[in-house]
């Protein structure tokens, strides 16, 4: 029987075919588990994608944004920011302390001011969350309101629920507070805080602005900042009526490990004018984006000069209206009779606020102003005060040394 060779044309028989190439059931249940896996997990991710942006889209108010406007009065020493602080603390809708970073300097007097920038930065923004608990490390265990610096210039805690002698639309007299509330517990402060849309701090203890950025970049926060300056030569004038007051607070500023200065050469004025000039520049000099419309500058002298009309601005930048009450009261203490006395240099008082500003051309001598014109030039001539070059200039009361405002804009 003649050999028959196998047809080549036609396929191998199985058992010669390649494995290999045909998948067998496991392996193709494994790649279709494997593909509903990673399909499943894409549906699953896309879903809580989904939740979350519109979570976010119908997230309340409250969440989206701070229910509160908190408001830093950012100035130095004797440049009129008791009396701006009054402004706003006498607001119905306004929670006020004056420097609470009082305590800070105080308990830490041997270290330097750029040292304590944090521990600062720290309790304003725990009193901006009103939460005093902050205090704790600078004041006694059992303490009432009258153990808080300068407690009785805020209006808020000398009304209820802080005390119950006054209602929160009365103009407070601090003395009258003083006799009626100081022996309230201190635990009134953080439950009158929690009360209010608006906290306002006012502060001489920062120099440096990036100091404040942490608080700007919160969230929690809805900061803003009121940049209060004054012509140095007034500033140093003014000075010189709180020469003992200062001296501790001028050791910090020069770092003298808790020696007392009195500052006779204008070193610390050098320091302030330097910082004001600082802090103006990175607001207004391309600034970070997170600065636009937190932050107005005013002259001390143009809020005296035009009383109603800088207030309703810096009412309007901090989200208050000025009530008839209030602008009544403007009008009483703005239009006073003389400059004030030498023991009202830390009170708010009537006085004549256009003769306060211009009191030290009649005070100071010559001498002394050109030093501070020395050492403040930048300052002068960057917020547009006029320097002056004689005796006879200076007493020429004809001569406005306040030029027109520059308002700079934004460069973003």
């Amino acid at each position: 029987m003649p050999l028959q060779l196998p047809n080549t044309k036609q396929p191998f028989p199985l058992p010669f075919q390649c494995i290999s190439c045909f998948p067998s059931a496991s392996m193709v249940r494994l790649r279709i588990s494997s593909t509903i896996v990673v399909i499943f997990l894409m549906i699953q991710t896309g879903f809580l994608l989904f939740m979350y942006a519109r979570h976010s889209s119908f997230m309340p108010q409250s969440e989206e944004k701070p229910s509160r406007v908190h408001i830093l009065i950012l100035s130095s020493w004797r440049s009129g920011s008791s009396f701006v602080g009054q402004l706003f603390s006498q607001h119905p809708d306004v929670f006020y302390l004056m420097e609470p970073a009082w305590h800070v300097w105080v308990t830490m007097y041997q270290n330097s001011a750029k040292v304590l920038h944090m521990a600062v930065r720290d309790l304003v923004r725990s009193v901006f969350k009103c939460d005093m608990s902050v205090f704790d490390a600078y004041m006694p265990w059992k303490r009432n309101l009258s153990d808080l610096f300068q407690w009785a210039m805020s209006r808020a805690l000398c009304s209820a629920p802080a005390c119950d002698s006054f209602q929160r639309t009365d103009i407070t007299n601090e003395m009258a507070c003083k006799t009626l509330c100081g022996k309230y517990p201190f635990s009134k402060v953080e439950k009158a805080c929690k009360t209010y849309s608006h906290i306002v701090l006012k502060e001489v203890r920062f120099f440096d602005l990036t100091v404040l950025y942490p608080l700007l970049t919160d969230l929690s926060l809805n900061l803003k900042i009121i940049h209060l300056v004054r012509d140095p030569r007034a500033v140093a004038k003014s000075r010189e009526q709180s020469v003992k007051a200062l001296a501790r607070d001028n050791g910090i500023v020069l770092s003298t490990n808790g020696t007392e200065v009195e500052d006779s050469k204008y070193k610390v004025m050098q320091e302030i004018c330097r910082s004001h000039v600082q802090i103006y520049e990175t607001a207004t000099q391309k600034p970070p984006r997170f600065l636009k419309d937190r932050y107005l500058m005013i002259r001390f002298e143009d809020l005296v000069q035009d009383p109603l009309s800088e207030i309703r601005d810096m009412y309007k930048f901090a989200d208050l209206r000025l009530t008839p009450k209030l602008e009544s009261w403007i009008y009483n203490i703005t239009h006073g009779q003389g400059p004030g006395k030498k023991k009202e240099a830390f009170k708010i008082t009537s006085r004549d606020a256009v003769n306060v500003s211009q009191a030290w051309r009649n005070i100071l001598s010559f001498q002394k102003i050109k030093k501070v014109q020395e050492v403040c030039r930048g300052a002068i001539n960057m917020f547009g005060y006029k320097l002056l070059d004689s005796e006879k200039e200076q007493k020429d009361l004809s001569l406005d040394l306040v030029l027109p405002r520059r308002r700079n804009q934004f460069s973003w």
